[in-house]
């Protein structure tokens, strides 16, 4: 069957892909500069990834005044840590504040650059966009990552990935083992432990758990403030420290922690510590057991790496997502096809060639992402107040010359 030509659609500000917290936030400052944009989404709705990807009790793991977007904070009523629905409403809101209305059903097959006419082509399901801008904010945990681990497929109970798990009812009286350490297992772990399941976490690699307030101040807040007067590594030593007074010595539990400082480590591989809100105390109490690495599935179980064999019920695998940036984006030099994030590092991160930028994918979370809108905004201002109001284009000239 011959595939009939799309009749491309000029869009004559930024195409932004992405209609989640970092889509929003740079076409709210883009709007602010007088700057229109056009937001192509390939869900039915905004947010999608907290929306329909997260579990109930999740919360933000920052406090809201690191996690506000540009120009609207969180309400005055909002707890320190606002829910994962407190934080979709606000979302929304800010959506219609800056009156900002999303393409949905939109999913980007390809995005290239064409230099004959200097624009971008993007094509979306039936529809092809050309524009001089193109704004990737597909974020960093577009598509979840399932591991590939020896006779997955001959495991007969119940399998599934973090992004399906919404909460623990269904799994009360049984024998459910977690996959994965970051944040995200270890409230996993700790929500299927209170609706009364038998939970084991697998926990293969050192890493450094931090307590979420300190002296009844955020962790990281205080952070900030400690690392614009000390450097990293006293930073680190201080955290360490009074990680040790309030969580004890985590090897005692099985988890051990890396040689280098937590902020070391965020800052050099990207790694995020975790921030404890209750499950060490269950792995303390042996309420969750921590397990080692698996070496291969078995019907009822899992065989670990030492040999062990236990059944198990459920196997939910908190194995964190990555970007799919490399699958559409036809540039090899903006975004690594290794790892999926931009080549240029933290905080050159945002700009490409040829009118590419990229909002979100700092490794540095909503904060990042709202730093990285506000650059991109006044960029691409200074550019369309210079230029673009007298650019005009005659798609039917370009259709005939194609």
């Amino acid at each position: 069957m011959i595939r009939k030509e799309l009749s491309p659609v000029w869009v004559p500000g930024p195409l932004i892909i992405g209609a989640g917290p970092s889509g929003l936030a740079v076409s709210a400052c883009l709007k602010k500069r007088g700057v229109p944009s056009l937001i192509l989404e390939k869900d039915d709705c905004l947010a999608s990834l907290w929306k329909l990807k997260t579990y109930d009790r999740l919360r933000l793991h920052l406090p809201k005044m690191f996690c506000e977007l540009p120009y609207m904070n969180f309400p005055s009523d909002f707890p320190a840590y606002p829910t994962k629905q407190q934080f979709i409403s606000y979302l929304e809101d800010y959506a219609k504040r800056f009156s900002i209305e999303p393409m949905f059903g939109q999913e980007v097959r390809w995005a290239k650059y064409d230099r004959s006419l200097g624009l971008w082509e993007v094509e979306a399901n039936e529809s092809k966009f050309l524009c001089r801008w193109i704004i990737v904010a597909t974020g960093e945990n577009a598509e979840p990552v399932v591991p590939e681990i020896a006779s997955m497929s001959n495991f007969r109970g119940r399998l599934m990935h973090t992004s399906v798990y919404k909460n623990g009812a269904d799994f009360r009286g049984s024998k459910v083992l977690v996959v994965g350490s970051g944040n995200s297992g270890m409230e996993v772990s700790l929500d299927l432990c209170n609706s009364g399941a038998q939970v084991s976490l697998v926990v293969r690699d050192k890493l450094h758990i931090l307590p979420r307030e300190i002296f009844g101040i955020s962790t990281f807040a205080l952070s900030m403030r400690l690392l614009k007067w000390f450097p990293v590594c006293l930073v680190d030593r201080f955290l360490l420290l009074c990680s040790r007074m309030i969580l004890g010595d985590t090897g005692k539990i099985g988890i051990k922690r890396p040689e280098f400082g937590p902020f070391h480590l965020k800052n050099t591989t990207g790694k995020t510590p975790v921030l404890d809100v209750g499950a060490v105390a269950k792995i303390r109490s042996r309420e969750v057991k921590v397990v080692c690495g698996i070496r291969r599935f078995t019907a009822k179980g899992v065989e670990f790496v030492n040999g062990e064999v236990h059944d198990f019920d459920s196997v939910i695998l908190a194995t964190g997502y990555r970007t799919n940036v490399a699958s559409w984006l036809k540039d090899g030099n903006f975004f690594s096809q290794k790892d999926g994030y931009p080549k240029n590092p933290f905080p050159n991160n945002w700009k490409g060639e040829d009118g590419v930028y990229s909002v979100g994918f700092t490794r540095r979370g909503l904060f990042g992402a709202s730093f990285d809108a506000q650059r991109v905004a006044e960029d691409i201002a200074r550019q369309w107040k210079s230029q673009t109001k007298h650019l005009h284009l005659d798609l039917i000239g370009y259709r005939s010359g194609r």
